[in-house]
């Protein structure tokens, strides 16, 4: 029997045509999803790939060991330095024993450098990981896109020596998220640490603390990320709205958290006092997570005591590295002149004598070149792949599609002739600048624009790349400090004229050269 309402009650319609693509924001989740996916790849590689190590190394579970090593770097890193090499693979070591405990110490020590090792991604050029995924674009066509990112990168310390530090995809491999803001992470975090720790939760509390504390950790290495961008080039840097900003943010994050975290102490150390006053195995447990508890938030408000500090002088290190950079010296050295010092001499010399200088010249300007093979299975693929036959005359070049470039000039060839003739002084005296640009006025209105070109270029002449060059003559301009009455242009009415180089000084440097 159906009840009345089952009566006015249709089946779903369903459309015959395909189902449009979900929009961005949905498409937007999913490609952070499968960025998350990608961050915890390297991890379960390290177990696929453990079979290829000689020995038996099934026993270990690599990527509990790859977790460890990405918490203590990131727990043992500071603001201005990272993580030692040594000390990780050190501390390593219980958590490598501790899954075989039979196996000799030297295994154990091997375990945790390859981990180590794999998390750098040592055997790529660039040290990083690369996945790829697809999203939907705004018309709906399905796009491939590169994710490159790293875990643990080799950072110089400023004292000398290499040191590690986990990256932001590292961080959020541990606390399980990707591309999370810090501060509502932050907030989100401490909130439920407070709320576990009043319901006496403490075991989930003190994951929570753990999570918490990661994202303190991940906004103090994105200031000082700006920080070093600054030192390089504070230009690179928007320091106008978008630093201040975020600094005034995180002071007021910083501050917020002060008065949340010592109330978080408070309510641990009265849990903790509470737990004092039984004796029974479970009390003593709840005591000894309280203890913990007390450790992790008493890190947390060290961080954010140094996190302050970092930020009340990042305002003096920016005017301090603006003075710096806008007021140093530029970097002086002596450009290559190809023509004058390689091309010219190298023309007149017999095929033997120029040989020998163009091959010493292009062993040294060449520079590096990288190797085709920087692992051994590439070097395995290439040289067990056979040759490819070629066509005798080789392949078949495609037909270039050429297209003329338009000719956007603003002097024609004519103009330019005719501010050449009347630069042309070798045979009359310097004139004024003044004089030039009203003779030119008279023959053309746009022809005083090339004329002031071509004498404020002459202001500073390139004296030694036309003597190397072999120009005999060559166009300056020299200002006395008369300003320059002329009803379109202002500056200085410069003095023009043509200087004649030594030709017999030329040829006798072309003889020694050659």
């Amino acid at each position: 029997m159906t009840s009345p309402a089952s009566t006015d009650l249709a089946p779903p319609q369903l459309s015959a045509g395909p189902r449009p693509a979900q929009g961005p924001a949905a498409d937007e989740g999913l490609a952070r999803r499968l960025r998350a996916l990608a961050c915890t790849a390297p991890l379960h590689d390290l177990d696929a790939r453990k079979a290829n190590l000689a020995g038996e190394y099934t026993v270990y579970a690599m990527a509990e060991v790859a977790l460890s090593a990405i918490d203590l770097i990131t727990l043992n890193m500071d603001f201005d330095t990272g993580a030692d090499h040594e000390q990780i693979v050190a501390r390593l070591l219980p958590r490598v024993a501790a899954q075989a405990p039979t196996r000799p110490a030297a295994e154990h020590e091997r375990v945790a450098r390859w981990v180590l090792e794999n998390l750098i991604n040592v055997g790529s050029v660039d040290r990083g990981f690369r996945a790829v995924y697809g999203t939907f674009g705004t018309d709906g066509v399905y796009v491939r896109r590169d994710y490159d990112f790293k875990l643990i990168e080799e950072v110089p310390g400023y004292g000398g020596g290499v040191y590690l530090r986990t990256t932001d995809e590292a961080v959020n491999v541990l606390v399980g998220a990707l591309d999370t803001d810090v501060t509502s992470a932050q907030i989100a975090a401490e909130v439920k640490l407070e709320v576990l720790i009043n319901r006496g939760r403490l075991a989930d509390a003190q994951l929570a603390a753990e999570q918490a504390r990661y994202r303190t950790v991940q906004y103090a290495e994105t200031l000082r990320k700006t920080l070093e961008a600054t030192r390089r080039n504070v230009r690179a840097v928007d320091w106008l709205n978008s630093v201040p900003d975020m600094i005034a943010e995180a002071l007021d994050h910083v501050a917020d958290r002060y008065r949340h975290e010592n109330a978080i102490l408070t309510n641990i150390r009265r849990a903790r006092d509470e737990a004092e006053a039984a004796s029974d195995a479970k009390t003593a447990e709840h005591k000894r997570r309280a203890a913990e508890l007390v450790d992790i938030v008493k890190d947390c408000i060290r961080r954010h005591t140094q996190l302050q500090s970092r930020l009340l002088d990042a305002g003096p290190l920016f005017r301090a590295e603006q003075d710096r950079q806008a007021f140093a010296a530029p970097t002086t050295y002596t450009g290559l002149d190809l023509y004058g010092q390689l091309v010219a001499p190298t023309l007149p010399l017999p095929v033997e004598q120029a040989a020998r200088v163009t091959d010493a010249f292009f062993a040294k300007g060449t520079g590096l070149r990288t190797p085709a093979s920087v692992r051994l299975g590439d070097l395995v693929d290439l040289l067990l792949t056979p040759p490819v036959e070629r066509e005798h005359l080789g392949a078949e070049m495609p037909e270039p599609d050429l297209i003329a470039t338009p000719d956007d000039s603003r002097f024609s060839e004519e103009q330019l002739a005719s501010a050449l003739r009347l630069l042309d002084l070798e045979h009359d005296a310097p004139r004024r600048l003044s004089g030039l640009l009203a003779e030119a006025r008279g023959l053309d209105a746009d022809l005083p624009y090339l004329v002031a070109l071509l004498a404020v270029h002459a202001a500073s002449p390139p004296v030694g790349t036309a003597y190397r060059q072999g120009e005999e003559r060559l166009l300056f301009a020299v200002d006395d400090g008369t300003p320059l009455d002329d009803p379109e242009f202002g500056g200085a009415d410069l003095i023009v004229g043509t200087a004649l180089l030594d030709a017999v000084g030329m040829a006798a440097d072309r003889t020694e050269a050659s």
